[in-house]
C-alpha cells in the first residue's frame, strides 16, 4: 500500500491537518494483518485496488465546507475547502503524497479560492498530472458525502463496500468521480 520511503510534501499546509488522521490510518491497516478494519477499510481491498492502477498514476481528492452565512461577507455562506490532496502512485504503491498547496506553485489558484465546481477541478487536476503523475481518479465532494464514505461501516469488524458506496453517492450526485481508464490521457 505505502512505499517504505513514503514522501510528505508541505506539512506546513493547513490542509495537512486534515489529511493526517487518513495517513495513520492507512499505516495502521499495513501494520496490522489482514482481518483488521478501520471504519470497513479493509488492507486486501485497498491493495487490489491500488494494483488496478496505471503504473504511475495519481489520486485526487477534494473536499469542501459548508462555512456559515456571515452578514455582510458571505449572506449565504461559503465554500471552503478542507482536504485538498494528491497521492503518486507507482507500481501499485502510494509514493508520495502533497496537499493542493504544494500545487500552487505551479500556477493554480490558492487555496482559499479553490471552489467546487468543474473549473477548479479540471485546473487541479491538470496541476497534479502536470507535477505529481497522470490522473487516474479524482474525487470533488462535500465534507458530510466524504464522512459518510470513509467513516461509514456497518460494523466495524468487517470490510464495507466501499466501491459500491461511493458509485451510490456519485449517482445521487453528492459527488463527482473523474477518471481515465488510461492515465496516460493529456488533456484533462
Amino acid at each position: 500500500m505505502l512505499a517504505e520511503e513514503l514522501e510528505v510534501l508541505d506539512v506546513d499546509s493547513p490542509l495537512w491537518q486534515a489529511a493526517r488522521p487518513l495517513l495513520d490510518a492507512a499505516l495502521r491497516l499495513e501494520q496490522n494483518d489482514e482481518t483488521y478494519t478501520w471504519h470497513g477499510w479493509g488492507r486486501r481491498q485497498i491493495s487490489t485496488f491500488l494494483a488496478s492502477l496505471p503504473a504511475l498514476c495519481s489520486l485526487v481528492v477534494g473536499v469542501w465546507e459548508t462555512m456559515p452565512a456571515e452578514a455582510e461577507n458571505a449572506p449565504f455562506g461559503s465554500e471552503e475547502l478542507m482536504l485538498g490532496v494528491v497521492c503518486k502512485v507507482i507500481e501499485g504503491e502510494v509514493q508520495a503524497i502533497c496537499t493542493f498547496e504544494a500545487l500552487t506553485a505551479y500556477r493554480l489558484k490558492p487555496i482559499k479560492q479553490l471552489e467546487p465546481g468543474l473549473d477548479d477541478a479540471l485546473e487541479i487536476m491538470r496541476a497534479a498530472r502536470t507535477q505529481v503523475a497522470p490522473v487516474a481518479w479524482a474525487l470533488f465532494t462535500d465534507r458530510e458525502t466524504w464522512n459518510a464514505w470513509v467513516f461509514a461501516s456497518d460494523d466495524a469488524e468487517t470490510v464495507a463496500d466501499k466501491a459500491q458506496l461511493l458509485a451510490s453517492f456519485v449517482r445521487q450526485g453528492r459527488c463527482v468521480l473523474l477518471g481515465s481508464s488510461s492515465a496516460s490521457q493529456r488533456d484533462v
